[in-house]
């Protein structure tokens, strides 16, 4: 039983998160636009989703929605939920680090002539994106933790058997301390999973070292640049 229930909790993660992270991008894009509507539009959509309850969120899809006739499965409704939640959290940093790339660089790709698409997914948006990751991956750890709450739609989630795990056995230490052991244990496969891909994004922008050097035990001397770049003028007047 908490095998499968791990499975749920595992899908409702990574489900969530990428859905939260295709919505924080194009929030996180829509919310520097000059037009004023739409990064309006943008603005209504992060503040409410940010300044509203995520289980009053999740109940409105799940109880109220029918309603009016609209019903979809308890998982999809709590992927949705927490994409669309976490997504307006992730919007303010993908936002935030894209202004957090250098001027310079929005120079450059004015100097180089690129087009605004050019600019943003060739230049801008790469650096960004080493920058955001380690925020990225506090919400993808918060978003681990929130998806206990959809016990409340009747998913059977790590949370929902934990419970069942104490009723049954009547030790409440035993099975809360296998719930924290459990939670642990995926944050951390997480956590690695994402300090690799930032490891990934900071060596595509020329910035630190591939994931196989990062994964070699033998250590390398850190590269002075100036000492670097007087070598290298030395070999061109020697040659």
């Amino acid at each position: 039983m908490l095998g499968s229930a791990v499975l749920v909790t595992v899908e409702l993660t990574i489900a969530g998160a990428l859905l939260a992270v295709v919505i924080a991008i194009a929030l996180g894009l829509m919310a520097r636009l000059h037009n004023i509507v739409l990064r309006g539009i943008s603005r209504v959509i992060i503040e409410f989703f940010r300044g509203t309850s995520l289980v009053v969120q999740l109940f409105w899809l799940f109880f109220v929605l029918p309603i009016f006739g609209v019903e979809w499965p308890p998982m999809l409704v709590g992927i949705l939920a927490l994409g669309l939640n976490f997504g307006a959290y992730g919007a303010e940093v993908v936002r935030g680090s894209i202004n957090s790339v250098p001027e310079g660089q929005w120079e450059a790709t004015t100097a180089l002539s690129m087009s605004p698409a050019q600019r943003m997914w060739r230049v801008i948006f790469p650096q960004a994106w080493a920058l955001m990751i380690p925020s990225l991956t506090n919400l993808l750890i918060q978003l681990l933790k929130a998806t206990a709450i959809v016990s409340f739609i009747t998913l059977a989630d790590l949370t929902h058997w934990i419970d069942k795990l104490r009723v049954g056995t009547g030790n409440t230490f035993f099975a809360y301390g296998i719930g924290l052991v459990l939670y642990f244990v995926v944050a951390y496969a997480l956590t690695l999973v994402m300090n690799a891909l930032e490891v990934h994004a900071k060596h595509k922008i020329g910035r630190g070292q591939s994931l196989r050097e990062a994964l070699s035990f033998r250590t390398r001397p850190p590269v002075d640049p100036v000492a670097a770049s007087v070598a290298d003028l030395d070999g061109e007047r020697t040659h």
